[in-house]
């Protein structure tokens, strides 16, 4: 996509993601919801 304005041009591309760049993002999301869980079950055993 492309703007012009004011003599100003911008341009957008969509990023593509590569296979490891998305096994990446894969694991950090499964490590992030296993310590959202072990805290969860942590606080609701101190409360």
């Amino acid at each position: 996509m492309t703007l012009n304005l004011l003599f100003v041009t911008l341009t957008l591309k969509k990023k593509r993601t590569s296979f490891e760049e998305a096994a990446h993002n894969e694991s950090v999301s499964k490590h992030f919801e296993e310590t959202k869980t072990r805290q969860q079950h942590f606080t609701s055993h101190t409360l």
